[in-house]
């Protein structure tokens, strides 16, 4: 189960901070790119959640992870977390996770990860909680400190072009 009590936090500050440490991506336009994850990032906040669902009616967190990627990066994700936690270039320490990385969490007993989320920035991650629907939670949170199990980094300019 995810927490029931968590800070409300508005995505609104995230879209004008241009220090935010993104892909590095040689030649490409990564704050278009970065903009254009939150834009469709925005379009899902409120969302509910629904185990095994994938649209705007109801998603779960492994759903709406692989719904931005494919829609933003061109990233065909696998459909669980478990499945996603095998992707992309690892990342084990939180304090070098950059905009756009999966961030995965031991949320249950018998599976794990049991939860994914995507980096934002400031120690933030927007993910579909079973509670709240899509929201933006700290990494910080006692919850998700205790549980944090790692991240994936994807390169878009490699999946882009087949490599």
């Amino acid at each position: 189960d995810l927490p029931d009590e968590e800070q409300n936090i508005q995505i609104a500050s995230l879209i004008d901070n241009p220090s935010i440490d993104g892909y590095n991506i040689p030649g490409f336009d990564y704050t278009t790119l970065r903009e254009k994850m939150l834009m469709e990032i925005i379009k899902y906040l409120d969302t509910p959640y629904k185990y095994g669902g994938n649209s705007f009616d109801g998603l779960d967190c492994s759903a709406f992870t692989k719904n931005i990627y494919k829609d933003v990066l061109s990233i065909n994700l696998e459909r669980s977390a478990r499945l996603q936690y095998k992707q992309g270039l690892e990342i084990d320490d939180k304090n070098e996770l950059k905009f756009g990385d999966l961030d995965f969490f031991n949320t249950r007993k018998r599976v794990t990860p049991g939860h994914v989320g995507i980096y934002i920035q400031d120690n933030l991650f927007v993910h579909a909680s079973s509670k709240r629907g899509v929201t933006i939670s700290s990494i910080d949170h006692n919850y998700y400190s205790q549980r944090f199990m790692g991240a994936r980094r994807f390169d878009p300019v490699q999946k882009r072009n087949g490599k």
